[in-house]
Parts: structure tokens; C-alpha cells; sequence
């Protein structure tokens, strides 16, 4: 009986205070009453916290905007100094390669200068490779700008891989294959090698940003021309042994290339070591390629003036073009990674 006595008084004043409440329950029942949600989207419901939100956000990022727009202002006496400062790196770069490869591999200097048809013949193989490379660059940029890069990233990888390697390789031996004095097919098979070219190095502008693509190209007109004075200047026919090596390093990197396409994703160790050998025995391979190609350049200026083979200075050009990409693509690689451990 005392339990009972104990639990009703202990009851008594919740009731007395819930009678005593004002029937603000029912008055918000007869002013508002509840909405059938079953058939009514979420967003009809939170229209107008939505638009809130919205004209906040709005209003936000237009104050972010005032705000940083000061900050957006660059002083040109800083942007000069940035140029010139890039310029010196790139020169140092140039002038310390150039002194390296030439205390490494030029001890032997070709005496009493190069021959006229040997310079004449070399400055018309590196003028062809120059506007190769441009084209490469207008047609990439293009490319860029026209979203076809973006259309190309969206397919098959395979198909694109394998359909661009063999229009690349079919543009290659058709360039090769016709007679230098049959100027416009010569050069049209030149401008589609080029083009194709091209379409392997737009995804590149993507992925990087333009200050690393200048970057990257800058030390690779710095590495090969260092090396190609090299070349120049050495003995005749001094390095033209190292094709086969090349060749041989060359295959090597290509497989490490093909390397994460085959390994499961655990093997760390392998695909980190197959890296390295993809960027820095790269980088070699196609260094010593430079040196190689010079050379066989001018090989082939003095089996032209004997009359031994025709002047071609667009096939020629086609091997350093190569070269130019393959070092130019390990160069963008490394500075992207180096910009992500920072």
C-alpha cells in the first residue's frame, strides 16, 4: 500500500502541471496542421532554407572575391625579377651540362672545326626539328582548347594506346619512305607524325600547369643542346658504337614502362624500382640518343656530299624529335612529383 501511496504522489504533480499548461498544443494544432510528406519531394520542402543558403554562399564568395582580388596583383618589377631568375637557372643548367658531358665524353675534340656542308647540313636537321616541336605544341594546344583531349581521355586506353602507336609508327615510316625531292607528301607525312605526336602529349597540359611545362621544357632544350654540342664537336663517328646499347636500353625502359599494366598494385617495391628505370635510365637512354643522333647526322652529310644518299633533313629530324618528347615527358614527370612531396 505504501508503494502504491509512494508512485501516486510521485505522479500527482506531473499531472497538475500538464492540466495547468496552456493548451498551446491544440491551439498549434487547429492553426497548423500537419502536411502529408508521403507524396512531396525533400527539396519542395527546404525551398526556402535551399535559397537561403544559397544567397549565403553567394554573398560569401563575393566577399572571398573583394577580399583576395587584392592579392591577385602581381608587381612587374617581381615578375622581371622571376624571369630572370628562371633565365640564370636555366642558363646554369645549360652551361654546367654542357661542361659535364664534355669532360665526360668529349676529351677528344674534333680538330680544325666542322666542315661548311657538315654545319650547313646539321643547322637544317635542328631548324626541322624546331618546327616539328612547335607544331607539336600548336597542335597539343589546340587540342586542348577544341576538348578533343578530353574526348580521348575518355575512351578506351587500350584503343587509343594501341590505334595512336600505329598511326604514329604508320606517319614515321611513310616520312621516311618518300623521296626528299617530293616535297608536299614528304611533309604531309611529317605534319601527321607530328599531329600524332601531338595527341600523346595533350594530356599532358592537363595534368600540368604551364609554369611546370615551361619548366620542363627549358631543362630539356638545356640537356640536349648541351649534348648536341657534344656531338658536334667530337671526333667523326666517335659515339656511333653506341647504337646497339641504346637500343637494347631502350627496350629495357619500354618494359618498364608497360610495368604497372601487369604487376598487381601490392608489388610496391617492383613498381617503385620500375618507375625509377622509366624516368632517370629514361632520361640516360635518351640523352645518350642525342649524342647518337648528332653524330649520325653528321654521318650522313658526308655520305651526302659523296653523293652516297640523298639530303634529308626532315628524316633526320624525326629521330630528335623523338628524343625531345621522351626527355621532355620524364622531365614534366619528375617536376610533378617533386611539386607533390613539397
Amino acid at each position: 500500500m505504501s508503494f502504491t501511496l509512494t508512485l501516486r504522489a510521485g505522479l500527482a504533480p506531473r499531472l497538475a502541471s500538464q492540466f495547468a499548461k496552456p493548451s498551446t498544443a491544440m491551439r498549434a494544432f487547429h492553426q497548423s496542421a500537419k502536411q502529408n510528406t508521403f507524396f512531396t519531394s525533400r527539396t519542395a520542402l527546404n525551398t526556402k532554407n535551399s535559397s537561403s543558403n544559397i544567397l549565403a554562399r553567394l554573398q560569401g564568395s563575393s566577399r572571398s572575391y573583394q577580399q583576395q582580388s587584392g592579392y591577385a596583383y602581381y608587381d612587374p618589377a617581381a615578375r622581371r625579377k622571376e624571369a630572370i631568375r628562371k633565365l640564370v637557372i636555366g642558363g646554369a643548367i645549360f652551361g654546367g651540362t654542357l661542361v659535364a658531358v664534355n669532360v665526360m665524353f668529349n676529351g677528344e675534340s674534333r680538330e680544325g672545326g666542322m666542315p661548311t656542308f657538315e654545319r650547313k647540313y646539321l643547322n637544317q636537321t635542328f631548324l626541322h626539328t624546331g618546327l616539328g616541336v612547335g607544331i607539336i605544341g600548336m597542335t597539343a594546344y589546340q587540342m586542348l582548347q577544341s576538348g578533343f583531349v578530353y574526348r580521348l581521355m575518355q575512351t578506351n586506353p587500350w584503343v587509343v594506346g594501341i590505334g595512336g602507336l600505329a598511326l604514329s609508327i604508320g606517319s614515321m615510316m611513310a616520312t621516311r619512305s618518300v623521296d626528299p625531292d617530293n616535297y608536299v607528301p614528304k611533309y604531309a607525312f611529317w605534319t601527321l607524325f607530328n599531329a600524332t605526336q601531338a595527341a600523346f602529349v595533350a594530356p599532358l597540359m592537363v595534368m600540368a600547369p604551364p609554369a611546370l611545362l615551361a619548366r620542363a621544357g627549358l631543362y630539356t632544350i638545356a640537356m640536349m643542346g648541351s649534348i648536341s654540342i657534344v656531338g658536334a664537336t667530337a671526333k667523326q663517328d666517335k659515339y656511333l658504337y653506341i647504337g646497339g646499347p641504346l637500343l637494347a636500353g631502350a627496350a629495357i625502359v619500354a618494359v618498364s614502362g608497360f610495368a604497372p599494366l601487369v604487376l598487381p598494385a601490392t608489388a610496391v617495391r617492383t613498381l617503385a624500382v620500375t618507375e625509377n628505370i622509366w624516368l632517370w635510365g629514361g632520361l640516360a637512354v635518351f640523352g645518350g640518343f642525342t649524342l647518337y643522333d648528332v653524330q649520325k647526322v653528321l654521318h650522313h652529310a658526308r655520305m651526302a656530299e659523296r653523293g652516297l644518299i640523298k639530303r634529308d633533313p626532315v628524316n633526320e629530324s624525326i629521330s630528335l624529335e623523338l628524343d625531345f618528347l621522351n626527355i621532355f615527358v620524364r622531365m614534366v614527370q619528375i617536376l610533378m612529383m617533386q611539386q607533390r612531396r613539397k
